[in-house]
């Protein structure tokens, strides 16, 4: 019995000392916000815009609650909706109806549930804000 037990507390001790080693590898998990300040860094925004050209976005990103990046190659757009914010969710699919080739901060974005496939809600887009990488000074 007294064998037992000294094996049951030896695992017991063994066992909190993983979890406290996980605790404290464990890092803060980022805000969105956070992240999009990540996703931006070293770029400069540029003046906000109307409209984008959707040909030239090759990715879409959605930050929790927060925005809408459209990454056009050297310029990520980023687009915090005027309204409907809080329906962002990055486990969404976005579904739009553009008129010609351009998305513009007039058009209504849908959230649609990818696993169940059902309506969450709409966003009224914003303005597009550029951001840009900044261009390093060459030493002479």
């Amino acid at each position: 019995m007294i064998k037992t037990a000294s094996k049951l507390a030896a695992a017991l001790a063994a066992g909190s000392l993983l979890l406290a080693g996980a605790a404290a590898d464990a890092k803060p998990r980022l805000t969105p916000e956070q992240e999009l300040a990540k996703a931006l860094e070293g770029r400069v925004a540029g003046k906000p815009e109307d409209c984008i050209y959707l040909p030239r976005v090759i990715n879409t990103r959605i930050y929790d609650k927060t925005a809408i990046v459209y990454d056009a190659g050297n310029t990520l757009w980023v687009n915090r909706p005027d309204a409907g914010a809080a329906t962002l969710s990055d486990n969404d699919i976005m579904v739009t109806t553009p008129f010609g080739s351009q998305l513009c901060s007039v058009d209504i974005v849908r959230m649609v549930d990818r696993n169940a496939g059902f309506w969450r809600g709409s966003i009224g887009l914003g303005q597009f804000v550029p951001y840009k990488k900044v261009k390093a000074d060459k030493a002479s």
